[in-house]
């Protein structure tokens, strides 16, 4: 029972870990970084931004699934089309959780 319920801790935390990662494997720290703003906001701005929204988290997986412009100022956010819907929606609950 005990391994049982470690092993559910460590599944669920997961993601959390992952999330990084696939940050790195997709570019997105390339534009992005957890407390400073690079060429695109801070993923803790990006937080502040969307704090209390309704749907934040599936508002910003389609964001980060459609890039766009203007949201941010003039420079435009490439599409990450190849994310499946899970994943961008893995990277928004990370960065709306202040990417830790």
């Amino acid at each position: 029972m005990i391994k049982a319920i470690g092993l559910s801790l460590l599944v669920l935390s997961a993601p959390a870990f992952a999330s990084m990662e696939m940050a790195q494997k997709n570019a997105c720290m390339g534009c992005h970084a957890v407390a400073t703003k690079v060429l695109g906001p801070s993923y803790q701005e990006v937080a502040k931004k969307y704090a209390g929204q309704k749907d934040a988290e599936a508002n910003l997986a389609k964001s980060i699934k459609a890039g766009g412009a203007g949201k941010w100022g003039q420079v435009p956010m490439p599409a990450q089309a190849q994310l499946s819907d899970a994943d961008a929606r893995r990277l928004a609950a990370w960065i709306l959780a202040g990417a830790k």
